[in-house]
Formats: structure tokens, C-alpha cells, sequence
């Protein structure tokens, strides 16, 4: 027993390595991006659930937080300023779905395939979103989650969610986002994010590396259904998010558990499926019954997982058409050791990278930022800390 632990323990260390870099570079790019855009006008810019809006809600997205709390977080905070309940919800699906270091991260672990299906299956989940709130999300249930929402019960994730230290005036992008102001709300949004993500990210790796150390190929390829081609199609994009739900991780965090399951024999599209399906697992549920009640959290449940099934499946089929389904499962579910190769490299030189943002985090305010994540934020002293 002592022996497997220490080798499932061995494969999460070794997997956290592979993904290091990758992560260090995603949430940089991503603070970046965070610090150029403001979300000031957000709830103005998502007044209705035409295609303008939830293309807008999809772009504001991507350029927000990958962490799954905050996003739900911000979505409600949006959604009582005014915005129209499903772009917030489209937001929602955008800000885990099409950020920079989730594509970042399954390239390196999944492969480009699997990447681009996740890249072009989001915005189609959206939009199979879209029509089912057209066609079931009834006045009164919107109006009892309203009301609900106006309560402000306080979840994971609020202040950071809250917080803005964009740096939208002073010059170009380039002089904006290397002034002071500008490199200490990067070094604000790195640090911050890392924190809001690091548990599920953690949880991630040990799950997937218990799964890979104890379970043998042969189980998955026997609940995947891999003998039977045409029922594993079916069944992987059912079972994807099912899997998800239980495993309580979320976020970039998902992405280790999705290689083994890969390898082990799911569909390709069970994996998009299980991928997407990070904002249905058991924690935020619950955080959608205290924000928007029970009815409506029975309800995002059914119509979130109905389009993350549905968005999947077809991705698979249409890439089953095209040939970009890989023939061999490759993702880089590595061994249960650290070598001296291009990866180490990377890592020692991002990790320089991240060491200057967190001393810049620590010597600009940042742990009293830090203290606010979980408490509901005002902008005036989010806006102070990043001057």
C-alpha cells in the first residue's frame, strides 16, 4: 500500500513538472490580458442574448480569470448589474473554456487535435446554450433566480471576481502594460489566479496520478466501451461529464485526469465533454443553488450538461469526417520521474518569470488583495492597490 502511494504521489509530482511551464506562461498571458481589459462597462456590453452580445460575452471570456469560482462569481456579479442572464452564462462557459492557459496546457499534455476541438466546440456549446434558454427558461423561474441573486450570499471566489486593476488609459497597450501601474496589476491578476486555481490544480495531478498508478488500461477501455466503436461514441460524451461531476476538479486542474482518461480509452469526444464540463461538478452546483436557488440550479445542470453532450458529440463527428481524430492515444501522462531535458529547461527559466511577479505582488499591496478574494471587493480599494 505504501509502495502504490508513494508511486501515484511520484506520477502527480512528475506531471505537475510536465505542466509547469505551460501554466507559469498561460496565467501570464492571461494577466495580461487581464490588466488591458476593464470590466467596468461589462454588464452594459450583455444587455440582451443576441448573437452580438454573446459574441461579446464570449471574447470577455477568454480575456478574464480561468478559474471556474471566480467565474461564476463574476457571471452573477454581472448578471444583478443588468447584464441579460444567458450572456452571463455564455461568459461563464467562455472564462473555463477559452482562456490562453487552458489551450496552453492541452497542447502540451493532449495535443494540438484535441485542443482545437476544445477551442471550436466551446463557442458551439454556447450556442446550443442559447437555444435551450430560448426554449425552456421561463420568465418566472428567471425572475425567482433574480430575486435570489439580489441576496448576495457570498460563495468562492467574490473578491476576486469583483476586483478591477485594469490599466485602460496612459498610451499604447505596449507603455500601458510596462508602466508601474500596469506590471503591478500583471503581477496582482499572476498571483491571484494561481491562488484562486492551485487547490484544484493540486487536486487534479493527485487524482490523475492515483488513476494512473492503480487503474489498469483494461477497466477504462471496459467502461469506455472501446470494443463496441459506434455505442463508445455515443457513450463517451454521456459518460464525459458524469465523470467530471464526481471528481470535484475543475479549471486547468481537469486537464491531468483528462490524459488518462484519454489514454485509458474514452471517446474523443467524452474527453471534450469531460473538459467542458467543469462548471457542473458537485462544489459549484451547490454554489448555483445559493445564488440563483434550487429550481434554476436543477435547471443550469440540465441544459449545461445537455450542450456540453451534444457540442461534443458533434465535434467528434465532424472530426471524425475531416481525419484529425489521432489513431494512437498519446497524451503525456509521464512517468513517475523528472528528467534534465527542454521541459527542465523551461521550467528554471519561467520560474525566474514567475519569482519577479511575486515579489513585485508582495511589495506593491498584494497580500492585503489576497486577504479580499473570498469577501465581497469594491473597486476603490482594488483600484488602490494597483496604483
Amino acid at each position: 500500500m505504501i509502495d502504490a502511494v508513494i508511486r501515484a504521489l511520484a506520477m502527480a509530482l512528475a506531471m505537475g513538472w510536465e505542466i509547469l511551464w505551460p501554466l507559469i506562461l498561460g496565467f501570464t498571458l492571461s494577466a495580461v490580458v487581464q490588466a488591458a481589459v476593464s470590466k467596468q462597462q461589462m454588464s452594459q456590453l450583455l444587455p440582451d442574448d443576441r448573437p452580438r452580445s454573446i459574441a461579446t460575452a464570449l471574447a470577455l471570456g477568454a480575456a478574464s480569470s480561468s478559474c471556474s469560482y471566480a467565474a461564476v462569481a463574476l457571471a452573477r456579479s454581472i448578471f444583478r448589474k443588468g447584464a441579460h442572464f444567458t450572456a452571463a452564462m455564455a461568459f461563464e462557459m467562455a472564462s473555463t473554456n477559452l482562456v490562453l492557459e487552458l489551450s496552453i496546457i492541452m497542447v502540451a499534455l493532449l495535443g494540438w487535435q484535441l485542443t482545437l476541438a476544445e477551442i471550436g466546440g466551446a463557442p458551439l456549446m454556447v450556442v446550443l446554450l442559447v437555444l435551450l434558454f430560448r426554449t425552456f427558461l421561463g420568465r418566472n423561474l428567471l425572475e425567482q433566480a433574480k430575486k435570489q441573486a439580489d441576496r448576495g450570499l457570498v460563495g468562492r471566489m467574490e473578491g476576486h471576481a469583483e476586483m478591477d486593476m485594469s490599466v485602460t488609459e496612459g498610451g499604447s497597450l505596449w507603455q500601458r502594460m510596462t508602466s508601474d501601474r500596469g506590471l503591478t496589476a500583471i503581477s496582482h491578476y499572476f498571483v491571484m489566479d494561481w491562488a484562486a486555481v492551485w487547490l484544484d490544480i493540486a487536486g487534479g495531478l493527485l487524482i490523475a496520478g492515483a488513476l494512473a498508478a492503480w487503474v489498469p488500461n483494461s477497466f477504462w477501455q471496459s467502461f469506455f466501451l472501446t470494443g463496441h466503436p459506434i455505442l463508445a461514441t455515443l457513450w463517451g460524451p454521456i459518460v464525459g461529464p458524469l465523470v467530471a461531476v464526481i471528481s470535484f476538479v475543475c479549471s486547468v486542474g481537469n486537464i491531468p485526469l483528462a490524459a488518462v482518461l484519454w489514454n485509458g480509452g474514452i471517446s474523443f469526444g467524452g474527453v471534450v465533454a469531460f473538459i467542458f464540463a467543469d462548471l457542473i461538478i458537485l462544489p459549484i452546483l451547490n454554489i448555483y443553488r445559493k445564488y440563483y436557488g434550487l429550481r434554476m440550479a436543477s435547471f443550469l445542470f440540465a441544459t449545461f450538461y445537455a450542450s456540453m453532450a451534444v457540442a461534443a458529440l458533434i465535434v467528434e463527428l465532424i472530426f471524425n469526417g475531416f481525419a484529425l481524430i489521432p489513431s494512437e492515444r498519446k497524451a503525456r501522462v509521464v512517468e513517475a520521474s523528472i528528467t534534465w531535458d527542454y521541459t527542465t529547461w523551461l521550467n528554471l527559466g519561467l520560474l525566474v518569470l514567475a519569482g519577479l511577479l511575486v515579489r513585485r505582488f508582495l511589495k506593491t499591496g498584494g497580500p492585503a488583495m489576497l486577504r479580499m478574494m473570498n469577501k465581497p471587493a469594491n473597486h476603490e480599494g482594488a483600484h488602490h492597490y494597483a496604483r
